[in-house]
């Protein structure tokens, strides 16, 4: 056999299997999923299976299942199987990989949908078993699709770095990349069986060998000259009536005609090959066929033969790739997690965590000044996070071999969108200082305690898979090597044991496998036995557990064990919160708090009998000392109603410091387009003094030429009185263009000079600009001027008079406006007392009425008076045009009754007018 063009060519090709053991191992480059780590000594293992199962991690994990692309990912999930990680650098990198696909989400979800499980395909190949062609078209679609999933991921990248760069992109997509790195993705592998095999039709090509295409290329000829010679003589049995219609087929392998059995003699040398069951009918070789179908079935053995070689042959090349394509398969496989991960964080909102290091790298999240080891705010354990479907669709591609649906049992589907998340589960606030080893959480029956231990235990687990938690802000836990968990009962009949005995058989197994990286969980510890022995007992656990672990949080209800925080700092108390009013749980857990267990309260509430509650009341009185329990509640209920007042007035403060820092960012942003406004202003003044220049040269002009033609025509008598009327006439036009108030010619002295009223001044502190005094200077030695739209108090010794030429300039510009600053600003003066707010202009105090009709102007302004607050200031903007929209804004402030007064346009405000709102 000869494999055609690009492949190897093999002569006679025997067909290839494997009679021996394979000879290389599959698992050199295998990447395992276990959710355990590998080598753990017999008891550290099984407390790690049964913890697992304590914190119900199985359900977790099938939480997972909907988000999975492939039946592989889909097996991990279902059997528990992902990945924890062994270390914290593995933990982190199962969290870079969650970001990452989370960040290739963006631009759409990643196609798995030709990925197949081809492990038993590939361990048939490596036995020796002959793969059929659909097995070989399974592994080339499967390695086509992986080579898309690389090649897709490329691309995000790729995109990423056109719009910003390549190191954003090496960032973001990395830990993906890094994944299929190493991978052979068989590219000449796939090609050879996509040229051997047509994958749509399940059929080999007559290309896979030139053998092969020589024997089709045979046996099509000789299937032609058979089946036109059988054509012929059944046509001619047909003629002499020996059948019906002409009839070909074949019996046991070898074409044939149909002829009746009185007319067998037309075919003299033929051989019977079948009888028809009512033995009317008789297929008969042709002796002319015989040659013609002994050389059919021996093409048809030999193509059979090339056939099996072909299939032999590829069989044998992913034999020898069956170690490579299982690697590639273990990293799709993590891909297809990765993105599980992904799509799970987004349909949970949750956030990613961070460790804290050994010494609390770290601060309170809530802006504290202490260290914490472990700061989680507002988390809900996974399993009782309800959330919406059609969230859960949204992300979900068509790719996933599951339904959309998600498991009631195992998730509670409020029907509403996971932003807006439903009462239940109650959040908790999960705070330790660093430094604290042991945690001692007490409170009522049904309070939350072992729920709230439980998701503690699991959020340490999600961290370490690389899952992100549904907890707000940036969640920050150290990094645990074992969580070990003691929660329920261990009572055991088959093993002898009673429920104290399998609780502490239980303590003593954790004892031995904790380490100084570990995490602890035990509820109700040493319970179940007499009290004062149980109080001593757990004492010393506790002193031990304190010395050899990270943390260990437990829950009681023995009150001794809340005092050990007073000898020890590394002991810390919390309490789950119970509200005495309505003698329900909040489920609330209050750090650095003892919590009483409330059993009568909530015996009441059950609906316990009120009779054996009165007495169980004189009990308690009795057996505690008196007035102590009375003294404890009222202690407590003021505690609360202190946390409570505090939380009020931190949440009043935090609404006042935003909207501090609006009106500070809104004010600096009118502040910064100052300069560009003053700069227009002054361009604008300018060319209207150049307009009222060119008028008067141009009337001056006029008047001009009036008297060079009246001189030509005037006698010389008359010399004298026209050109006394022209310069009269001069003088005129200059006297109406400028100014008739002057300003002081000389520079005062500054420590001698006293600013008056409107006047207009130069401020050092604002780079020698010019400014208006609105305030008369006062003993203290100060002035209020104003720039622009701001005022501001000055020393004045900082205010220096203008020149006189930069006076009479100014004078010239604007001398009618300066009348109406100086009466404005002495309106202002005289209702001094009244205080309007800042007057400070902003884009929610402005109405522009530029470009409006008077009437639409008219009722514009009036909608917005009306919708302004009292004491408060706007700013009518209505420009300088024909006047007729300033006429109509000026009238309907005069009439409003909400307007107290208003000022009119001044020089540093051109055609905006300000009003004042009782």
């Amino acid at each position: 056999m000869e494999l055609s063009n690009h492949f190897i060519s093999i002569k006679k090709s025997p067909i290839l299997f494997f009679t021996t053991k394979p000879p290389f191992s599959t698992k050199a480059l295998t990447k395992p999923f276990d959710s355990h780590s590998p080598k753990l000594t017999s008891p550290a293992h099984s407390l790690q299976l049964e913890t697992l199962k304590i914190l119900e991690w199985s359900s977790l994990c099938n939480q997972l299942t909907p988000f999975t692309s492939t039946s592989m990912g889909q097996s991990i999930t279902r059997n528990a199987k992902i990945p924890i990680g062994k270390s914290k650098e593995e933990s982190q990198k199962l969290l870079d990989q969650t970001a990452a696909a989370l960040a290739v989400m963006e631009s759409g979800p990643l196609d798995f949908s030709g990925i197949e499980d081809i492990t038993r395909i590939l361990d048939s190949a490596v036995s020796g078993t002959l793969l059929t062609v659909g097995e070989l078209c399974a592994v080339r679609r499967t390695l086509r699709a992986a080579r898309a999933v690389l090649e897709r991921l490329k691309d995000s990248g790729d995109c990423s770095e056109r719009i910003s760069s390549i190191l954003l992109y090496l960032n973001r997509y990395a830990p993906l990349l890094e994944i299929l790195q190493n991978c052979s993705f068989q590219i000449e592998l796939e090609k050879k069986v996509g040229f051997c095999i047509d994958c749509n039709l399940s059929k080999i090509l007559d290309r896979a060998s030139e053998d092969l295409e020589i024997i089709r290329s045979e046996r099509k000829r000789n299937m032609e000259n058979l089946d036109r010679l059988l054509k012929g003589i059944s046509a001619r049995i047909f003629q002499a009536g020996g059948i019906d219609k002409p009839l070909v087929t074949k019996r046991r392998s070898r074409l044939c005609v149909g002829v009746r059995a009185s007319h067998r003699y037309l075919i003299p040398d033929g051989v019977v090959l079948n009888v028809s069951s009512s033995g009317v009918t008789y297929f008969m070789e042709p002796g002319e066929a015989v040659e013609l179908n002994n050389l059919e079935v021996m093409l048809s053995d030999s193509e059979k033969a090339e056939e099996i070689a072909i299939l032999s042959l590829l069989t044998s090349e992913i034999a020898e790739s069956a170690r490579d394509i299982k690697y590639m398969l273990d990293g799709i496989i993590e891909v297809d997690l990765s993105f599980a991960r992904a799509a799970y964080a987004y349909w949970m909102n949750g956030v990613r965590p961070i460790w804290t290091s050994e010494g609390c790298g770290g601060i309170s999240s809530s802006g504290g000044d202490y260290l914490l080891s472990i700061d989680i705010e507002g988390i809900r354990h996974p399993l009782l996070n309800g959330t919406s479907r059609k969230r859960l669709s949204n992300i979900l591609g068509s790719n996933s071999l599951n339904s959309m649906e998600v498991d009631e049992d195992s998730m509670l589907d409020t029907g509403k969108p996971s932003k807006n998340v439903s009462e239940f589960p109650v959040p908790i606030n999960i705070k330790v200082e660093c430094g604290t080893r042991v945690v001692v959480i007490s409170g009522p029956n049904t309070g939350g305690k072992t729920a709230s231990m439980k998701t503690l235990g699991v959020a340490s687990l999600m961290s370490k898979a690389g899952l992100y938690l549904p907890a707000k802000n940036t969640p920050k836990l150290p990094w645990f090597d074992f969580v070990l968990a003691d929660i329920g009962d261990h009572q055991s009949l088959e093993q002898n044991l009673s429920t104290f005995s399998g609780h502490i058989s239980r303590i003593c197994k954790i004892l031995e496998v904790a380490s100084n990286e570990s995490l602890v969980l035990v509820d109700e510890i040493c319970s179940g036995t007499d009290p004062s022995e149980g109080v001593a007992l757990s004492t010393s656990i506790l002193h031990y557990l304190r010395d050899h672990v990270n943390l260990a949080v437990v829950t009681t209800h023995y009150a001794d064990l809340s005092l050990l925080k007073d000898k020890d700092s590394r002991f810390e108390n919390a309490a789950m919160e119970f509200s005495l009013e309505t003698l329900q749980p909040t489920y609330q857990i209050l750090w650095g708090c003892t919590g009483d267990s409330n059993a009568l309260s909530i015996a009441k509430s059950i609906g316990f009998d009120s009779n054996i509650i009165e007495r169980a009341r004189k009990w308690v009185e009795k057996l505690v000392p008196e007035k102590q329990q009375e003294r404890s509640g009222m202690l407590y209920q003021s505690l609360l109603e202190e946390r409570n007042r505090l939380e009020a007035q931190a949440r009043k403060g935090a609404s006042l410091h935003t909207e501090i820092m609006e009106l500070y960012h809104e004010i600096q942003a009118e502040s910064e387009d100052l300069d560009g406004r003053v700069k227009a202003l002054m361009a604008k003044e300018t060319q209207l003094v150049q307009l009222e220049l060119k008028a008067a040269n141009s009337q001056i002009e006029t008047v001009v030429q009036n008297v060079e033609t009246q001189l030509r025509k005037a006698s010389p008598d008359q010399f004298n009185s026209l050109i006394k009327k022209s310069e009269s006439a001069i003088a005129s036009i200059v006297e109406a263009h400028c100014s008739s108030d002057s300003l002081p010619a000389s520079e005062t002295d500054t420590s001698s000079y006293t600013p008056q009223l409107g006047e207009q001044v130069l401020v050092k502190r604002l780079g020698n600009k010019l400014a208006t005094v609105v305030e008369a200077p006062r003993d203290d030695e100060t002035v209020l001027v104003q720039y622009g739209k701001i005022r501001v108090r000055m020393k004045k010794s900082d205010i220096r008079a203008i020149k006189s030429d930069k006076k009479s300039k100014a004078t010239i510009l604007v001398p009618s406006l300066k009348r109406q600053v100086k009466q404005s600003f002495s309106e202002l003066n005289k209702d001094e007392e009244v205080s309007h707010g800042p007057r400070v202009q902003t884009s929610k105090n402005t109405v522009d009425l530029r470009g409006m009709r008077v009437e639409e102007a008219a009722q514009h302004l009036n909608m917005a008076i009306s919708a302004r607050e009292p004491l408060s200031v706007i700013f009518v903007v209505h420009g300088m045009g024909t006047g007729a929209v300033k006429e109509g804004a000026l009238e309907v402030l005069g009439k409003h009754p909400r307007v107290a007064k208003y000022e009119p346009e001044s020089p540093m405000n051109f055609g905006c007018t300000v009003a004042y709102i009782k």
